[in-house]
């Protein structure tokens, strides 16, 4: 992979560069944004890493500028902004993922950047390499030849996990949800801390399903989608009269914070075979351990297919897992939930 980093400060970027090329990348720098926006351009590069906050043409204006350029560019965004604003315009135009630069000499800080930066540039490599088409013909994917369940009951709640390259992919896919969908849907996003609030603002003026940051307390209401708040876990507590939900810092030991399989464990266990699983784009295995939960309870299970994927990680874990009752590309998903939740439009008299 051949790999830009557009990032002002001299001294971080020769850090970040020299742990990428130890990796073997082929890496390039452009410390102002308006080289970032020629170099990009002009060279056939793999994946951008791009600080916002650069001098001379904003790191905003450089991904927008990509992202017309190159439409399928990775971008991984480096980010210290802390207003609502710029962190709705990186949503709007379109970072694949985001990594919070909140760096200080007397901390460790710089080498958990360069330690998260190098495993998001090798999920993105190893999911470019899984894209290429095949020289020869090969057999099915492995969760594609399993045997589909038929769910019995109609799923009362939804779980959704997704990770890198989520943003865009749920800016797709919960528009298409009429506004009387019939169950609630949980989202966990793995996002820096303060990118969930205008996330969800922003996805809720593009659904007709009502958006929002999830809130301690709050009833699980049919129609709604509640996104996790960075930096908590989300369960739910399930009576006999109504479902709240809950939002805990603990258990602190995990890698993502909020866990997609805490969320999902917590929904396995309150709703049993009335849970429904999608498990979506990102690195890593979170949401395995959530999904085999719910298909232990006999809830439906979903993944999303490898082709539509940014990075094929948590819905690959979930299929070699053998855990999965349909596999489909982003688009269908959907028509997934609208399907196994007996949705009928209402007719217009």
């Amino acid at each position: 992979m051949k790999i830009l980093i557009a990032e002002d400060d001299a001294a971080l970027a020769s850090f970040v560069r020299q742990g990428l090329q130890a990796e073997h990348y082929t890496v390039d720098v452009a410390e102002d944004g308006e080289r970032a926006r020629a170099m990009g351009s002009e060279i056939d590069y793999d994946l951008v890493i791009l600080d916002l906050n650069l001098p001379r043409v904003d790191g905003v204006a450089v991904l927008r500028h990509l992202r017309l350029k190159r439409p399928t560019l990775p971008v991984l965004v480096l980010t210290l902004r802390s207003r609502v604003e710029d962190r709705v315009q990186c949503l709007d135009t379109g970072a694949d993922d985001y990594v919070p630069k909140q760096l200080s000499s007397a901390s460790l800080d710089i080498l958990h950047l360069q330690v998260d930066l190098i495993a998001k540039v090798r999920a993105a490599a190893e999911s470019r390499h899984a894209h290429q088409p095949p020289i020869v013909p090969r057999k099915p994917p492995r969760a594609a030849a399993m045997p589909t369940r038929e769910a019995s009951l109609s799923p009362a709640i939804v779980a959704l996990g997704i990770s890198t390259g989520g943003p865009k992919a749920l800016q797709d896919i919960l528009p298409i949800l009429p506004a009387d969908v019939t169950v609630p849907i949980l989202v966990v996003q793995h996002m820096p801390v303060g990118f969930t609030a205008p996330f969800a603002r922003r996805l809720d003026n593009l659904c007709a399903v009502s958006v929002c940051e999830a809130a301690h307390g709050e009833p699980v209401l049919p129609g709604v989608v509640y996104i996790a708040p960075a930096g908590t876990h989300l369960t739910v507590e399930r009576s006999s009269s109504r479902t709240l939900i809950c939002l805990s810092d603990k258990p602190e030991q995990q890698l993502h914070i909020p866990s997609v399989d805490i969320m999902m464990q917590s929904v396995a266990s309150a709703f049993g075979s009335l849970a429904m699983g999608i498990i979506m784009t990102g690195m890593g295995s979170d949401g395995a351990q959530g999904m085999s939960a719910i298909h232990r309870e006999g809830g439906l299970t979903v993944g999303q297919d490898e082709p539509s994927c940014t990075v094929y990680g948590m819905p690959r874990a979930c299929a070699e897992m053998r855990i999965l009752d349909r596999v489909v590309p982003l688009s269908q998903i959907p028509h997934e939930i609208l399907h196994a939740t007996h949705y009928r439009k209402a007719s217009v008299s």
